[in-house]
């Protein structure tokens, strides 16, 4: 991914989904916001503890720092499943329901979610100029939320998956993300080759997850032939993004949108 500093809140974007114009898209970090510690300082997360004045607050500075409308902004509530919801001009703007996904044909809409640790999926559709977001941790790649992304796109604007770029945005690493055997178990019941997604942890019955190449594996195995990987983990950078477990659960929440413009 690219590093951004050039607004006034620093953000990361994909170098393949750059290269197309009439699309935007960032992955913010935690910077430039004004909420204090422990959900310091760009905070997007309702449920955390953060006073809501604050978090209000971030949503105008990052929405106005990429010339958004702060009203347009359309998101979920995110529930670690894999349901998909259609934006158009008929639904949108704020919270649509409990979902793990945002899909869309239709310029302007800003689709957005929020993650500290969990997985941002990607996708674009150069071709029928659609796009979509998702959400997905252990419970979300378990109910392969990233191939339920692609069969969205397929089912409501007739994506070829071939044609889809995909990207895999910060995350909780296989570095740090130690889950015990009923995750294990989980995974091994639901994904491709398993066994490249975990290696022995530190513990008995203990092992480390790749939340990144489980959903890389999930785009490819929907069709996805072009997937960039940010291989950014967000335990280990601390001060660059939000993360659930390497803030020791008292942690933001940081965001990631993507919106096509006309062209």
């Amino acid at each position: 991914m690219r590093y951004h500093n050039d607004r006034p809140v620093s953000y990361y974007t994909f170098a393949s989904f750059d290269a197309h114009p009439g699309l935007k898209h960032a992955v913010l970090t935690r910077r430039g916001g004004v909420s204090p510690a422990p959900w310091d300082s760009l905070n997007l997360g309702w449920t955390v503890g953060d006073p809501q004045e604050n978090i209000e607050a971030n949503y105008e500075l990052w929405s106005q720092a990429f010339g958004l409308k702060r009203a347009d902004l359309t998101t979920t509530w995110q529930v670690h499943g894999k349901h998909i919801i259609l934006t158009d001009a008929e639904n949108r703007n704020g919270s649509l329901g409990k979902a793990d996904g945002l899909v869309t044909k239709t310029a302007g809409i800003p689709l957005v979610q929020r993650f500290a640790d969990c997985t941002p999926i990607f996708l674009y559709d150069p071709v029928r100029h659609a796009c979509g977001i998702a959400h997905a941790g252990w419970q979300g790649t378990v109910n392969r939320c990233a191939e339920a992304a692609v069969q969205a796109m397929q089912r409501h604007f007739g994506s070829e998956p071939a044609d889809l770029l995909g990207g895999i945005g910060p995350a909780i690493g296989p570095c740090c993300y130690e889950v015990g055997l009923e995750v294990a178990d989980a995974i091994r019941q639901t994904q491709t080759d398993p066994d490249r997604l975990l290696r022995p942890g530190p513990r008995p019955a203990s092992f480390y997850l790749d939340l990144w190449e489980a959903n890389a594996v999930q785009l490819r195995d929907a069709g996805v032939r072009q997937i960039e990987v940010a291989e950014l983990c967000t335990s280990c950078h601390r001060d660059t993004f939000f993360s659930h477990r390497g803030d020791k659960g008292k942690s933001g929440r940081f965001g990631a949108f993507i919106v096509l413009e006309s062209r």
